[in-house]
């Protein structure tokens, strides 16, 4: 099972995210959502993925903050909304 952290604040774009990712696979598993900084700093510390998807913009900051504050050697993807 290849193990995936989803980061976004906005609960629809995660929803829509989670429903891209598994219809993509059957050994893929959403191991998590978590939707800022912090919360996202306290899950990593205690759980392992395989892969990071996340947003850039988070409610309480930049999720490159989650990323310096921790060391993490898991590939990360960033995703966004926007167009920009």
């Amino acid at each position: 099972m290849y193990r995936i952290l989803i980061i976004e604040d906005e609960q629809m774009a995660a929803d829509d995210l989670e429903k891209v990712i598994n219809n993509l696979d059957d050994e893929v598993e959403i191991a998590g959502k978590t939707s800022s900084v912090i919360s996202s700093i306290k899950w990593l510390q205690e759980n392992e993925v395989d892969l990071i998807m996340s947003d850039i913009q988070l409610g309480d900051g930049l999720c490159f903050e989650i990323f310096e504050s921790l060391n993490i050697d898991t590939p990360i993807i960033i995703t966004t909304a926007y167009d920009n």
